[in-house]
């Protein structure tokens, strides 16, 4: 006996011909088939159920379809079901609509049955392979998030929810965040793999970790700890700067990883150095970062 559940498929759209055209297509072809007639009515049903893939009429009365996306992808219980529009129009600015939405993508009215079946078995195959590495990467100690080319968040796992809660899913990552991005794609080996960027009131460390699927890549994060610079510059008599480079000593990390990192010269971080190691009357930077490593497990116990 066959016990895999089907595949879900919901068809929000207004026009009773056309929910009963697409399901009677999508039941031949094996899908578990819900419909609604209405954005509200989506909305309710998503309450008790949750599909793999959402076909979403983008005009209807009361809530229309890009309202109703809007509210899927503000719902962490529905932000990641894949979302296809359904719409008549074709202009430019309704499509990139759409997108901005949340939605993967969209098929023109009236609708072609072999269209919507291949659309719905790409997006359903790409939804599951992404569910299983971000469940991978959920596992994992580091707080994590995947981003798209554009950086917008696409996915968050719970420990960097509570680490950047502004960059929830479908925001946005500042413009020098996107440019650093655009540059570890393309493997400039003058691009760190970890920097620092303003989230809302936070400073928030990313490290790049490489492609996990298709055009999404994933960051490592954590807080860039202001207490831990407190901590230092209580502890050493350090400015904030000398603190921040001695951290990143501290971490294993080189002059020139430490240049990139800060948006120094190497030149300036030997400098900082220089004044590191005459404040903890050191001579090394093996000795300075067991200080540093000292005085910070010390804080954190």
């Amino acid at each position: 006996m066959n016990t895999e559940r089907r595949t879900t498929v919901l068809i929000v759209d207004d026009t009773p011909a056309n929910l009963a055209f697409l399901s009677d297509a999508l039941d031949d072809e094996g899908y578990e088939v819900l419909v609604a007639p209405s954005g509200l009515s989506a909305l309710r049903q998503l309450e008790l159920v949750r599909p793999d893939i959402i076909l979403l009429d983008a005009l209807m009365p009361g809530l229309d379809g890009f309202d109703t996306c809007r509210r899927l992808k503000a719902n962490r219980e529905t932000e990641d079901i894949p979302v296809i529009f359904m719409t008549a129009l074709t202009g430019t600015e309704d499509i990139v609509r759409g997108f901005g939405e949340g939605a993967v993508d969209y098929v023109t009215k009236p609708v072609r049955v072999e269209e919507v079946l291949a659309r719905i078995a790409t997006h359903i195959a790409r939804s599951r392979s992404l569910r299983r590495a971000h469940s991978t990467v959920e596992a994992l100690p580091r707080a994590s998030l995947t981003v798209d080319p554009d950086g917008a968040v696409t996915w968050l796992s719970e420990r960097a929810r509570e680490i950047v809660p502004s960059a929830s899913t479908r925001g946005e990552l500042p413009p020098a965040a996107c440019e650093w991005l655009a540059r570890c794609r393309q493997q400039d080996p003058g691009a760190p793999r970890t920097t620092t960027f303003t989230l809302g009131a936070r400073r928030v460390l990313f490290e790049y970790c490489g492609i996990v699927e298709q055009d999404e890549m994933l960051l490592f994060c954590e807080p860039a700890d202001e207490m831990t610079g407190a901590t230092l510059t209580g502890a050493f008599g350090l400015t904030p700067r000398e603190a921040e480079v001695l951290r990143w000593v501290a971490a294993g990390k080189t002059n020139r990883e430490i240049g990139l990192i800060l948006s120094l010269s190497p030149r300036t971080v030997t400098k900082h150095l220089e004044h590191i190691f005459a404040k903890l009357g050191v001579e090394t930077r093996t000795a300075a970062a067991s200080r540093a490593l000292a005085v910070l497990g010390a804080g954190a116990g």
